[in-house]
């Protein structure tokens, strides 16, 4: 295990190969839920194809904790087994970020690296942002910025307030970064780097369609559902409603579900069955998913992921959602807001040749791990070390 590090900057900067690993910074990538990993990975595969500055360790909380909700990916993504797993899971949003907090603390007090690095927006991250901030280690938010201006969801309050308090904003779009600038960060804390789920899409897409897809879906000729939002799940009214809408929407084209354990769980309680001419599925790995959603017709979604994942491999992607936090994949064309009871209406639009094919979206490349060590870089460099001065106002 490398030497502690000085309270507000690394001990050493190599100044170049040869210096031991041991001697580098470290850097905690911190993975709390499965949507995390495919933005860390771009990160850390560019942090090792880099010029090495630091030691990028990877830290699991453990929210997300059985096989198919987190182990499974790491292979997928060519990511390590983390090297440092807290194991905190379950509970309410206030236990599980408290629990988390401390779990946190504890880590960063005996193991003090030079930056903490959260990616998105579920308990974990908010936690472990809180966590470094106050033993005052300096953090950098991976998916700065978004807003979906809906304070009643839990996700809405977590971005917001890791942005608040983070270091580093690393946006995945200009405009994303320009409304971060205009609620008062610093310009020198706030980068528009491009989207990393994007980023690792593109270098894995090859190893994806090598993969089959599940038996009797035929690649054009069948649609993606996935559904786990607590506004869309939790309550047996709003879930009847979108089962209906499945159900009707399945008449027109075969429908593909991987199904979330919290979904299952609820339909479970609720008494609601799956409509027929739906093909569930377990939860899939990062390939196997990525395999199923690159060749659909179309996707209905709650997922803030699966919304850039369609936009990325241009798929029509009907939202159940009243609001996204990512209104760039509106703009570009690939993604509309849809009703349930309109869902049926939207899957006839796509199917008649109605969805024109979606403009590209600047900085949505292969190039965003790469953005993100050249701002680490410049930042880590000896006479840059003072994080104090990325938050001061211009």
């Amino acid at each position: 295990m490398p030497p502690a590090l000085a309270p507000h900057r690394p001990d050493v900067i190599p100044a170049g190969p040869g210096t031991g690993e041991k001697d580098w910074p470290e850097l905690h990538l911190v993975a709390a839920a499965r949507p995390n990993l495919p933005k860390l990975a771009a990160l850390w595969h560019a942090l090792a194809a880099a010029a090495p500055f630091c030691r990028p360790v990877l830290v699991h909380t453990g929210q997300h904790h059985d096989a198919a909700m987190f182990h499974a990916h790491l292979d997928d993504l060519g990511l390590p087994a983390p090297e440092v797993a807290l194991g905190i899971s379950g509970g309410g949003h206030a236990a599980l970020t408290g629990r988390t907090m401390m779990a946190c603390e504890a880590l960063w007090q005996a193991r003090r690296p030079a930056l903490v690095v959260v990616a998105g927006d579920v308990d974990g991250t908010l936690a472990a942002a809180l966590a470094a901030r106050k033993l005052g280690i300096p953090v950098a938010h991976l998916e700065a910025g978004l807003r979906c201006g809906d304070r009643d969801m839990p996700e809405e309050i977590n971005r917001r307030a890791v942005d608040a308090i983070a270091d580093l904003l690393w946006a995945p779009d200009h405009a994303t970064a320009a409304r971060l600038l205009a609620e008062g960060h610093a310009p020198a804390s706030v980068r528009a780097v491009g989207n990393s789920m994007i980023d690792t899409l593109t270098r894995r897409l090859p190893a994806a369609r090598a993969r089959p897809l599940p038996a009797g879906l035929v690649p054009g000729g069948y649609g993606v559902v996935t559904l786990h939002r607590p506004a869309n799940v939790d309550q047996c009214g709003a879930l009847a409603g979108l089962l209906a809408a499945v159900a009707r929407a399945a008449r027109l084209l075969p429908l593909a579900w991987p199904l979330h354990p919290r979904t299952a769980g609820r339909m479970a309680e609720f008494g609601l069955a799956m409509p027929a001419g739906v093909t569930v599925l377990p939860p899939l790995g990062y390939l196997n998913f990525l395999r199923l959603l690159a060749t659909a017709r179309l996707v209905a979604t709650d997922s803030g992921g699966v919304q850039e994942e369609a936009a990325g491999l241009n798929i029509p992607c009907l939202t159940l959602r009243p609001s996204t936090e990512r209104p760039v994949t509106l703009e570009s064309g690939a993604n509309r807001l849809v009703a349930a009871a309109d869902l049926p209406a939207a899957c006839e639009t796509v199917l008649a040749g109605g969805w024109p094919p979606a403009r590209p979206i600047p900085l949505w490349d292969a190039e965003v791990g790469t953005r993100m060590v050249a701002h680490l870089a410049e930042l880590l460099a000896p006479d840059n070390w003072n994080p104090g001065n990325w938050n001061r106002a211009a």
